[in-house]
C-alpha cells in the first residue's frame, strides 16, 4: 500500500492528523468568538480582555482591519479548513488526501503571511491564533513527511493534485457558510444602534456612583470648558501609554470628540502597567511605560502634550525600543525624564488616585486595576466597548444635561423599556 497519512487504517499520522484538524478547530472557534465578544459586546460588564502584555494581546488582533473581511471573521476559513482534515481522517480516500493535502499547502502559506503581518505590521500576537498556527503547520508536516504521492518526484506533483470536484464542493460550501458570517455580522451591527445600544445605557446608568479621583490630570485629549465638571461629558482616562487597547479607545475618542464638539472633557490620568513606577496593581506589561510617561508629562504645552500623546500611539510597536524613546526625548526637548523628579511626582500623584477606589475583583486589591479605565460622569467603565455604545452613552449624558437645563440629573434617567 502507498504511504498515506489517513488510509491504511488508524496509524499514528491518521490519529495525530484528527487532533491536528479538531485543534484547528477548537482554535478557529475561540478566535470567532473573541472577535464577536471584543467587537460586539452585548453587555457593558462584557468587554474583551485579552491582552498578557503589549505584545502577547488578542484584543488588538480582533480591532485590527483584518480581523474581518467583508464582515466574515477571519476565523471562519480555519474552521473550515480544521472541518476538512478532521473529515478526511474519519473518512479517507485517496482523492479526499489529495485535495487535504493541497489545501494543507495553502493554509500553511496564509498562516505564515498572518503570523509575519501581525508581529511585524501590527505588532502583536494573539494567544488564539498562535494556536491555530501551530495545529496548521503540524497538520502540514504531516501531509508533507507521510501523505499521498510523498515519493513522486517534483513539488507540484506532490501537492498540485487535488480532485476538482472536491475543490467544487469546498468553495460552494465555503461561500455559503462566509455568506451566513456576514449576515450574522451585519445583524451584530445593526443591533450595536439599536436594542444594544439602548441596554448599554440602561447598564451605565444602573452601575454604582463613584468619586472623581482626588487629583485629576492636567493632561487633556478634549476641553470643552475650563472646569472639568462643567461638561456634559466628562471623561477620566486612566490610561497607559504603550496599551494597544488604550490606542483603540484614543482613537474613538478622536472621533467622538469631533462628533460631540464642544462637550467632552477627557482627562488623560496616567496609569502606566509597569512595576517601575506603578505599585497599585501587581503588573508588569509595558517596558518602557513609565519612562514615556515621565517624558510626556514634562510638556510644555497643552499642543505639545497632544502631539507627544498621538505620535505615541502611532507608534505603539516602536516606542517600546529604547532607541526610539531617546530619539522622541530629543526631538520633543524633554530629555532627563527618568531624573526630572517633578515629572515623576506628577505621574505617580496620578497612579495613586487608582488605590482610592474599592475592589472590583477578587484578583485586584483596588478598582483601578488594568488600562483602559474610564470615570464617565461618576461610573466606572473598564475596558473598552464599540464606538456605537460609546456615542449612545455620550448622548444619553447629553440629552440628560440639557433637559437638566445644565445640572446633571443622571439619578432621574429613565433608560429604554422602564
Amino acid at each position: 500500500m502507498q504511504q498515506s497519512v489517513t488510509l491504511g487504517g488508524w496509524t499514528v499520522p491518521r490519529v495525530l492528523s484528527a487532533v491536528f484538524g479538531l485543534g484547528m478547530i477548537v482554535a478557529s472557534a475561540m478566535t470567532i468568538e473573541h472577535y464577536f465578544a471584543a467587537n460586539f459586546p452585548e453587555s457593558i460588564f462584557e468587554g474583551s480582555f485579552c491582552d498578557i502584555s503589549a505584545f502577547f494581546n488578542c484584543d488588538s488582533s480582533a480591532f485590527s482591519s483584518i480581523s474581518a473581511i467583508a464582515g466574515v471573521p477571519l476565523g471562519y476559513p480555519g474552521l473550515f479548513v480544521g472541518g476538512l482534515v478532521m473529515l478526511g481522517a474519519l473518512f479517507p480516500s485517496a482523492s479526499f488526501e489529495r485535495s487535504n493535502k493541497f489545501i494543507a499547502l495553502i493554509n500553511a502559506v496564509g498562516v505564515v503571511t498572518l503570523f509575519c503581518y501581525t508581529v511585524f505590521i501590527i505588532g502583536t500576537l494573539c494567544l488564539l491564533c498562535s494556536g491555530y498556527y501551530l495545529f496548521s503547520l503540524a497538520s502540514f508536516f504531516l501531509f508533507w513527511k507521510y501523505g499521498v504521492d510523498r515519493g513522486q518526484a517534483g513539488f507540484f506533483t506532490r501537492f498540485f493534485r487535488p480532485s476538482l470536484k472536491h475543490l467544487a464542493t469546498y468553495a460552494v460550501v465555503l461561500l455559503v457558510g462566509a455568506y451566513g458570517f456576514s449576515l450574522f455580522h451585519a445583524a451584530k451591527e445593526d443591533a450595536q444602534t439599536g436594542g444594544v445600544a439602548g441596554r448599554i445605557v440602561d447598564q451605565f446608568y444602573s452601575l454604582p456612583l463613584v468619586d472623581n479621583p482626588s487629583f485629576i490630570s492636567p493632561f487633556w485629549t478634549a476641553r470643552a470648558t475650563e472646569n472639568f465638571q462643567n461638561a456634559p461629558i466628562q471623561i477620566v482616562d486612566f490610561a497607559d501609554p504603550l496599551c494597544p487597547d488604550c490606542r483603540f479607545l484614543a482613537d474613538q475618542l478622536a472621533i467622538l470628540k469631533e462628533e460631540f464638539a464642544g462637550q467632552m472633557n477627557v482627562a488623560f490620568q496616567f496609569f502606566p502597567l509597569e512595576g517601575m513606577c506603578n505599585d497599585v496593581v501587581e503588573k508588569d506589561l509595558h517596558p518602557g511605560a513609565c519612562e514615556v510617561s515621565w517624558m510626556m508629562a514634562k510638556a510644555p504645552d497643552s499642543e505639545t502634550f497632544m502631539a507627544m500623546h498621538d505620535e505615541v500611539f502611532a507608534n505603539l510597536r516602536a516606542a517600546r525600543a529604547p532607541e526610539w524613546r531617546v530619539d522622541f526625548a530629543q526631538r520633543y526637548g524633554v530629555e532627563g525624564a527618568a531624573e526630572d523628579e517633578e515629572a515623576k511626582a506628577l505621574i505617580q500623584r496620578m497612579i495613586q488616585t487608582g488605590a482610592e477606589y474599592e475592589q472590583t475583583s477578587e484578583q485586584f486589591s483596588h478598582g483601578i486595576r488594568s488600562t483602559p479605565t474610564m470615570i464617565i460622569n461618576n461610573r466606572m467603565v473598564i475596558g473598552t466597548l464599540p464606538i456605537e455604545q460609546m456615542r449612545a452613552i455620550f448622548q444619553s449624558l447629553v440629552d440628560d444635561y440639557e433637559q437638566g437645563g445644565g445640572q446633571r440629573f443622571i439619578e432621574n434617567w429613565v433608560g429604554p423599556g422602564d
